[in-house]
């Protein structure tokens, strides 16, 4: 990867760590549902215009239905779910179940579409989850954050299938028509439950810059330098910025929310990290001295064989 690239990867990983410090200063004046509508409809709408300028309207017409499935499954739903969790779970917390979604998408590809797992992926996995459940060990006594955690993990499950849809159902389509398409569909499927559960009284003018940079910023910005890492370095290397999300979430947390971090909290994000790079990282093919020096031979034909039994 390019220095550029690096850089790129890194100030994803700070964006999408940053979600989850806004999503937790707008959730209690928005709602969770509300502020999921919010944050989709400004994303669409800031993706409208070089989605229209790219002349991808057609192609989000003859795909509307995967793109549909798509913004349900990688935005409406998991994006609920986690402003809902939001409530009980810290930013850090929050960020740090995000980055499972790499565990679950290794998961489903083993279990679910019959894909080899190594060793190594399958040590991964476990290592993963032991990180989660050393990150969450203080809370795992109350009835409500063991909900608020199903639903990050439910969110990152989703994450997980919505990526392989993606890889098998959209070879080849724009990342802006992906992106902006999806959100689309996943900004009219959200927007009735929203409008049903709007706040009474009018969010302040904090909630509502925390609400437009989770769109602007974190979505819409977001999902195009992801798509466009996924073209330049390819998506197994593009998925490893979850593994910076948990890192920034966790320092963000605690400079802006006063959020403590203890050494249980940094030695699970830790481990997670760790697991899920064992279960990103592609595998290394071994040849051997012979296979790589000896050529094949080549076959002989019929005039050759004729000449020599003469």
């Amino acid at each position: 990867m390019t220095w550029r690239t690096v850089v790129e990867w890194l100030v994803l990983g700070a964006i999408w760590g940053a979600s989850f410090l806004f999503a937790r200063v707008a959730v209690p004046e928005f709602g969770a549902v509300p502020l999921v509508g919010v944050r989709l409809v400004v994303a669409a709408l800031a993706l409208s215009v070089p989605l229209l300028m790219g002349g991808h309207a057609r192609l989000i017409r003859e795909r509307w239905r995967v793109l549909l499935l798509v913004g349900a499954l990688n935005s409406a739903i998991p994006f609920s779910l986690f402003a809902w969790s939001l409530r009980s779970l810290s930013a850090g917390e929050a960020s740090v179940l995000n980055a499972t979604a790499a565990l679950f998408a290794g998961l489903i590809a083993a279990v679910v579409l019959g894909e080899h797992l190594s060793r190594r992926r399958t040590l991964g996995l476990v290592i993963g989850f032991v990180g989660v459940v050393l990150l969450v060990w203080h809370k795992l006594s109350f009835s409500g954050n063991l909900l608020a955690l199903g639903a990050g993990l439910a969110a990152a499950f989703l994450y997980g299938a919505a990526s392989h849809i993606i890889t098998r159902k959209l070879p080849g389509v724009a990342p802006v028509a992906v992106s902006g398409g999806s959100l689309a569909f996943a900004s009219l499927l959200i927007l009735p439950l929203a409008l049903a559960s709007a706040p009474a009284a009018v969010p302040s003018l904090k909630a509502w810059g925390a609400a437009l940079l989770l769109g602007v910023l974190c979505t819409a910005a977001g999902y195009l330098m992801y798509f466009r890492l996924v073209k330049s370095i390819g998506p197994t290397r593009a998925i490893t910025v979850t593994y910076a999300i948990p890192a920034f979430g966790i320092l963000w947390g605690h400079l802006f929310l006063n959020e403590p971090v203890s050494m249980l909290m940094l030695l699970g994000g830790a481990v997670i990290v760790v697991g899920t790079a064992m279960v990103k990282l592609p595998d290394r093919v071994r040849v051997s001295e012979q296979d790589a020096v000896v050529p094949a031979k080549p076959m002989m034909n019929q005039d050759a064989r004729a000449e020599r039994s003469v």
